[in-house]
């Protein structure tokens, strides 16, 4: 399948697992609400994620704890009202799957009904995997997410490289079998070495989708905030930005003040 026929058709899952078999790179964005999502969709990415990191870039908290399930649903669907082509996942928020699949189902199945996503993504390995099975028994896709969780950053205590070792390493191999074999259709791996990741991409057959993990993956992801320059004090190594909205925003609004101060707006063709 071409970059160009991928671009015409609505994604889907199937169309992801084309598109790791035909070895074509998966281009996904966050998103968080209905203009942004229009843009970055028409754009052409292939998937759209309503990430918890909402919590950090809309909200203004400094982990993504703090964000509910009823704000998620909020941003998804948002987000959804935006989008005729890319695969929109929104984030299962912390507190709404960890340690009850029952609640795990019913957070999803919320989600789903609420803003007309096409699937949640959910983090962790082993210790989720029953949530994960339930919620895919019930015909919801589940994107799964290793490696650095910001969801456990109380558990980790930094937000440094994870899986450097070799047994935490190993676990992540073994955590991403145990995902693709409760059915996850892609899996997210967050800032770990980029030999290890590309390990797993080869090993599994669902597509590895990488933020700060190196080349060697399915696709690769990143914060919209992040890669537009809207936020400037957030600088990790794998980030790239590829523009400096801060700056054109900033700049934009000061020339506003200055005409409204000056009588200069509005001018006499901006009046009735």
């Amino acid at each position: 399948m071409s970059v160009a026929m991928s671009r015409q058709k609505k994604v889907t899952t199937h169309v992801l697992s084309e598109m790791k078999h035909n070895k074509e790179k998966i281009a996904m964005l966050t998103a968080y609400d209905f203009s942004l999502a229009k843009i970055v969709d028409s754009a052409g990415i292939d998937v759209i994620l309503v990430g918890d990191s909402a919590s950090n870039v809309m909200a203004g908290y400094e982990t993504t704890l703090p964000i509910t399930l009823d704000h998620m649903i909020y941003h998804g669907a948002s987000v959804v009202r935006a989008v005729e082509r890319a695969l929109v996942v929104v984030d299962m928020p912390f507190g709404t799957y960890q340690g009850n699949s029952k609640e795990a189902l019913t957070s999803a199945i919320r989600i789903m009904k609420e803003t007309a996503a096409d699937s949640v993504k959910l983090e962790g390995g082993r210790e989720v995997v029953e949530s994960v099975e339930r919620i895919i028994s019930a015909g919801i896709p589940v994107m799964g997410h290793l490696g650095l969780t910001p969801q456990s950053i109380h558990k980790f205590g930094t937000y440094t490289v994870r899986a450097k070792q070799e047994e935490e390493a190993q676990k992540l191999i073994e955590d991403a079998h145990l995902l693709q074999e409760a059915g996850c259709y892609a899996i997210v791996l967050e800032k770990i070495p980029a030999e290890l990741a590309a390990k797993v991409a080869e090993q599994l057959t669902i597509p590895i989708i990488g933020i700060g993990a190196g080349s060697g993956v399915d696709g690769q992801v990143l914060v919209l905030h992040d890669m537009l320059g809207v936020t400037h004090e957030f600088s990790p190594r794998f980030l790239r930005r590829y523009h400096n909205l801060f700056a054109e925003i900033s700049g934009a609004v000061g020339n506003y003040i200055e005409d409204v101060k000056a009588v200069d707006f509005p001018s006499e063709r901006e009046q009735y």
